[in-house]
């Protein structure tokens, strides 16, 4: 400033003037602009502020929202409901938030499922735990039919090719209808317990014919039934895991079976021989299998869009009966047990689920019971061994929904070893609440 007054001295009064003005009006913009800039930044920073305090509010919210959709799925899912579809773009979105789905985003991968995913049941442990607070009561009507072959040998031999006496020939065809009442109710997320109470109705026929008795024909004879309570099961179920994406579900479980049905010692057995024909036959049919047991099991699903696979693993253990007596006439026919022990009954079973809109759904799986070999003891001190059984079903099963609150279940079991019934026919229909 003094260089710049120095040389406005040697040009002169009018130029220096002009010079001093011009120079002042410039000091004064220069100070205007740089107020006006800090200004400006200090309006920036408080917009900027402003904007992380709403973003974090916005991230609450979200959060917020996320946590409300999942507990709508989750209900929406306990009570069987499904959005209905809608048509691409943000129309779907919209369609999907209205229905209590979480809306996905282009790029952004779907949530991971904490429930395992619903498929149509073939075996008697369902898949899907039922949500807490909540109620599942499922009726269930099942038909058995199985036929067998039955020999008897009513003589005694000399040497082993020669038999003096009869030789009875049987062919026994059962049926069975069982009618169950099972209710579920959801504890947590991860638990719930199951009560089953059925009730049993029996009756077989029984075709025969003696060799070598003069009898050119067959004879129906024989025709036993049974009915009443069969045994009452409790169990209770709990999802180890989160499971989702790559992972599987596990779910452990246990069942009491208790022998509130009528067992086999209990029912009339009478050897008072009428020919060959009715030594050694039940009168009555048994309802239920005279002895408790504690069954644990496993069972593992692996979701793989649009399938569902499955299996699972369980044994079964009998406790041990003492002092039985079977209600076998005459008396002196009788064998007084001292000790029973059936056999453990290891099982598995796999399968996979398949959707096939969102109301019908279609399983297929097998399951396969390895029963062992049941050991007695008279009264007496002598033994009887029984023999190990392989049960094995090919299972075909389809689930349709009627409504939010009701679904139809089919299910069809095929035995593919000699033991095993013939035909199994199970209809079940859920109900929740």
């Amino acid at each position: 400033m003094v260089s710049l007054f120095r040389s406005t001295r040697r040009l002169g009064p009018p130029v220096a003037g002009l010079l001093l003005a011009a120079s002042g009006h410039g000091a004064l913009a220069a100070e205007d602009a740089a107020s006006g800039v800090d200004h400006v930044q200090q309006q920036l920073d408080i917009q900027t502020r402003q904007i992380e305090l709403m973003k974090r509010e916005l991230a609450r919210q979200e959060a917020a929202l996320a946590e409300l959709r999942r507990e709508l799925d989750l209900n929406r899912r306990g009570r069987g409901d499904t959005p209905p579809p809608a048509a691409g773009g943000a129309p779907a979105v919209v369609a999907q938030a209205a229905a209590g789905q979480s809306a996905k985003p282009v790029g952004q991968a779907p949530a991971a499922r904490d429930r395992p995913p619903e498929v149509a049941p073939i075996f008697e442990q369902p898949g899907v735990l039922t949500p807490p607070g909540k109620w599942i009561v499922e009726p269930s009507l099942q038909y058995s039919y199985s036929s067998s072959d039955r020999i008897a040998l009513v003589g005694y031999t000399v040497i082993p090719a020669i038999l003096i006496g009869l030789i009875d020939v049987r062919n026994v065809k059962s049926n069975s209808f069982t009618a169950t009442l099972a209710m579920r109710r959801g504890i947590t997320n991860r638990f719930e317990l199951e009560a089953r109470v059925p009730y049993v109705y029996r009756f077989d026929n029984t075709r025969g014919r003696e060799v070598f008795s003069g009898q050119p024909t067959d004879q129906f004879f024989v025709d036993s039934t049974g009915r009443g309570l069969g045994d009452v099961e409790l169990i209770g179920r709990y999802q180890l895991n989160d499971g989702g994406g790559d992972s599987p579900y596990y779910i452990a479980s246990l069942r009491l079976k208790t022998r509130t049905g009528k067992d086999p010692f209990e029912v009339r057995t009478s050897f008072e021989a009428d020919g060959a024909r009715t030594s050694g036959v039940q009168e009555e049919l048994p309802t239920g299998s005279g002895f408790y047991s504690l069954t644990p099991g496993l069972t593992v699903l692996i979701p793989s869009d649009p399938a569902v696979f499955f299996g699972g693993i369980s044994y079964q253990y009998s406790i041990r009966r003492s002092n039985v007596t079977p209600n076998v006439v005459p008396t002196t026919s009788r064998a007084s047990y001292e000790e029973i022990q059936p056999g453990g009954v290891l099982g598995f079973n796999f399968g996979m689920g398949l959707a096939l809109n969102d109301r019908s759904s279609f399983s297929i799986g097998y399951d396969h019971l390895s029963v062992g070999k049941t050991d007695a003891t008279f009264v007496n001190g002598s033994k009887a061994e029984g023999v190990r059984v392989q049960l094995g079903s090919l299972l075909l099963g389809y689930s349709y929904k009627l409504n939010s609150q009701r679904t139809l279940n089919l299910s069809l079991g095929v035995g593919v070893t000699r033991d095993t019934p013939d035909v199994q026919l199970t209809l079940r229909t859920p109900l929740s609440f």
